[in-house]
């Protein structure tokens, strides 16, 4: 593949997307194996556990590429990519928080060495299928791509995060890379080649469309099961003297977050003479279950706390400098249905949150959490820019 043609800057583009989008949880399993450790420590853990690990991928995905030129591999290996890229559509669940603790640099070496080598096999797999063969393509795809997940992978998860769209696109990915692996296994290529051109181009857009269809499908049908396992909220609607008596602020150290304090600040000093409650929310997702095989329960617990303490950390000091008390809630769930269930639990009337919402001709399109929190809450919502 020549370094001036489209088809090696597009696989390369392809190598990268797989790897930030594949890599993200053995970026938390980095940051929290050397968490625990003394600062210089940490450095030194991320530093020989991230290298080695490199060394290690490398290394598999390039027997992963012989390995694929072998009849039917290729065909088992679409299968496999497309189950995966369907998983990753598909709401995680609570993980247990019970892996081992990590107390030592060796201890924290060990684990990012393992975490990488359990949790690979699915980005191997799929920037071995990228490349077409092609080592060349591949070692450097991967020399820009695995620093950038190591570095930057804080901002990659804020990013997939606040942005579900990115997720779909990369799944969209897989889809796409699985279809293009199945028409070139030796067993079926000549064929393909000879009498059927065009599923070069067609099975790759196929297996796109059906993972986002599919996923986004089982997706539906998780959320719709776990809701329908739930106990029913009895929702009271309340009267005229108490629409005001308890408010929850759901924040998420977003600028609008910020927006939505400053909102219920002033609400609160108009209601003076009212006996008003603030309560504030934020709400970390649960890490993926294989993510907390590989570190303690302590350290997960403690992560998300610091997490959650930096997201309220800015709207404190609007609440100290008005002279309004505070009750903190600090959660992990699906932010939406976490924040309305909180809102029956203590009986709140109104949930105030911001929005990460673009202005359009339409209207405000508002972000995944804000309108979670709408279909599930059973009280007002109000959303601030």
């Amino acid at each position: 593949m020549n370094p001036a043609s489209p088809e090696f800057w597009i696989a390369l583009m392809q190598i990268i997307g797989v790897n930030i989008v594949l890599s993200g949880d053995n970026a938390v399993v980095i940051a929290l194996a050397a968490r625990s450790l003394p600062v210089d420590q940490q450095k030194r853990a991320i530093a020989w556990g991230s290298g080695a690990a490199v060394v290690m991928r490398i290394v598999l995905t390039i027997v992963a590429v012989e390995l694929l030129r072998l009849p039917y591999l290729k065909l088992v290996g679409a299968g496999l990519l497309l189950w995966i890229a369907v998983q990753l559509l598909i709401p995680e669940e609570d993980g247990d928080e019970s892996g081992p603790a990590t107390g030592s640099m060796a201890a924290a070496i060990k684990t990012i060495l393992i975490a990488d080598l359990v949790m690979s096999l699915d980005n191997v797999i799929a920037v071995a299928a990228a490349a077409k063969g092609n080592i060349v393509l591949l070692i450097i795809g991967l020399a820009i791509s695995i620093p950038l997940v190591i570095f930057a992978s804080r901002l990659l998860l804020v990013l997939m995060d606040r942005f579900p769209i990115i997720i779909t696109l990369g799944a969209a990915l897989l889809g796409w890379v699985a279809g293009d692996m199945a028409v070139t296994d030796p067993v079926v290529r000549e064929w393909v080649d000879l009498h059927a051109p065009f599923l070069h181009w067609v099975a790759p857009l196929a297996g796109a469309l059906a993972v986002v269809g599919v996923g986004k499908w089982l997706a539906a049908r998780a959320v719709a099961q776990r809701a329908a396992e739930e106990p029913a909220m009895e929702v009271v609607p309340a009267s005229l003297t108490d629409d005001f008596r308890r408010l929850l602020l759901a924040a998420d150290g977003s600028a609008t977050a910020e927006n939505a304090a400053r909102r219920v600040v002033a609400l609160r000093q108009q209601l003076r003479d009212r006996d008003v409650q603030i309560h504030v929310v934020n709400v970390q997702r649960p890490l993926p279950g294989d993510v907390s095989s590989f570190v303690g329960g302590k350290t997960v617990e403690e992560y998300h706390r610091e997490r959650s303490e930096q997201a309220l950390a800015g709207i404190r000091p609007l609440f100290q400098s008005a002279g309004i008390p505070i009750q903190e809630h600090h959660l992990v769930g699906n932010p939406g249905p976490t924040i309305a269930k909180l809102a029956h639990d203590i009986g709140c009337h109104v949930i105030v949150m911001g929005t990460h919402g673009l202005e359009s001709r339409a209207g405000a399109v508002i972000g995944s959490v804000a309108q979670s929190t709408l279909e599930h809450a059973g009280v007002p919502v109000l959303m601030v820019k």
